[in-house]
């Protein structure tokens, strides 16, 4: 099949799907389109099982392995996932929660990182790097499912502010802590290994550039549009910036998307101080809340598609099980510990430890950091533990978070 074909086959997928979660369901659509399409997968599953000679998951595992799940979220739309969510989010409430924020997407990650690793290193025995691994890629939150249950949730502004605030950042500084940990637990994937002064190289170059880069092609943007006034000029121009600011963040080797939620950032902040027609700012949200609705829609549609690509096993089931509450645990500490320190130079909202460590989902970013890991004894078994933690996260935290938050909030 084509890239083309597969795109086509996605989309019509992710309408049905949709439809059917609007007609039956009523869930958030994001969630009700992951429970329709990973149901559909296990019927299909299950037919296989009963009538062999079909060999439906022989195809569908082809389908699934055509389409690099890891590659189109990672290289392509996660760059435009990110900015649409940093696009709503207020600079203004950001800046007033920035000290929270900062703590938990650096020293939140990497307490998450810790627990995460020793905890899946003890359940399943395998080497403490290996492990860490495991702890880099489950630990960020998925910008995009957490945004899109806050949209249902109606929390405080600025409860929600740290949340949303706290999962783009993170997400970022995640995926600069994975690529780190994964060139020093698989010297073989790197050609020259990595030590701990390189380690220390590529965090600051990825995640300092990365931001250095965004704000800067923000700004260059955000002047050529005061410039102009046409809506489809500068429509195309925050989509110009999204596309091609991503891709060259991977080129220059800075963190793509720090570039993005960065830049994202800065464009949504020129939309909410005026510095755009109202037609300009209502087109330019309009826009981006519709692409960001359509490729969470596939998004999710894809996550229940990559069943077919779990090589599910008693043991890695095990684990998985044990490692949502291991996941929890580590979240609660991610949450706990920088709230704590910033608890005697300000207030916070009632609730906000469960809230925030219930809130924190894992979505997509950890299935295709997974998938991206080099081939070794461990890989199958740390795919399967994510995948069910995911699952676990999405469905079943996203679904009851915003009843959490009013029984505690």
């Amino acid at each position: 099949m084509t890239f083309l074909q597969i795109t086509s086959a996605l989309i019509v997928l992710a309408g049905a799907f949709a439809a059917v979660n609007s007609i039956y369901l009523r869930l958030p659509s994001a969630i009700g389109i992951l429970i329709v399409s990973l149901s559909s997968s296990l019927c299909l599953l299950a037919v296989d099982v009963i009538w062999p000679g079909l060999e439906l998951s022989a195809t569908m595992h082809g389908a699934v392995e055509v389409f690099d799940f890891s590659d189109a979220l990672l290289e392509g739309m996660l760059g435009l996932l990110l900015f649409a969510g940093a696009l709503h989010v207020n600079l203004a409430d950001l800046k007033a929660n920035w000290r929270v924020v900062l703590l938990m997407a650096t020293m939140g990650v990497a307490l998450s990182t810790v627990v995460a690793g020793v905890g899946f290193s003890w359940i399943t025995g395998a080497p403490l790097m290996i492990a860490l691994v495991f702890g880099a890629l489950i630990s960020p939150t998925d910008p995009v499912a957490v945004l899109g249950v806050l949209r249902a949730a109606n929390l405080k502004k600025s409860l929600e502010t740290k949340i949303a605030g706290e999962s783009l950042f993170n997400d970022g500084v995640g995926y600069v802590v994975f690529l780190v940990l994964v060139g020093i637990a698989f010297p073989a994937s790197d050609a020259h290994g990595m030590n701990f002064t390189d380690a220390v190289q590529l965090f600051v170059q990825e995640a300092f550039g990365g931001a250095v880069l965004g704000l800067a092609l923000g700004w260059g943007t955000y002047k050529v549009m005061t410039k102009i006034d046409d809506y489809s000029v500068e429509v195309l121009l925050t989509l110009a910036l999204a596309f091609g600011g991503y891709q060259l963040a991977i080129w220059l080797h800075v963190s793509a998307p720090i570039m993005a939620v960065c830049a994202g950032l800065l464009i949504g902040d020129a939309i909410t101080s005026h510095a755009m027609t109202q037609k300009t700012r209502d087109y330019v949200d309009a826009f981006w809340k519709l692409i960001d609705e359509i490729l969470n829609a596939v998004l999710f549609l894809m996550i229940g598609l990559e069943v077919f690509a779990i090589a599910f096993s008693m043991d890695a089931v095990v684990a998985g099980v044990l490692s949502i509450g291991l996941s929890l645990l580590a979240r609660l500490v991610a949450v706990f510990v920088p709230i704590t320190l910033l608890r005697p130079f300000r207030s916070f909202s009632k609730g906000i430890v469960p809230i925030m460590t219930w809130g924190g989902l894992k979505g997509g970013i950890s299935v295709a950091l997974a998938l991206s890991l080099p081939d070794s004894e461990w890989k199958p078994l740390i795919l399967t533990v994510t995948y069910i933690v995911v699952l676990f996260s999405i469905i079943v935290q996203g679904l009851t978070v915003a009843r959490l938050a009013r029984q505690v909030g």
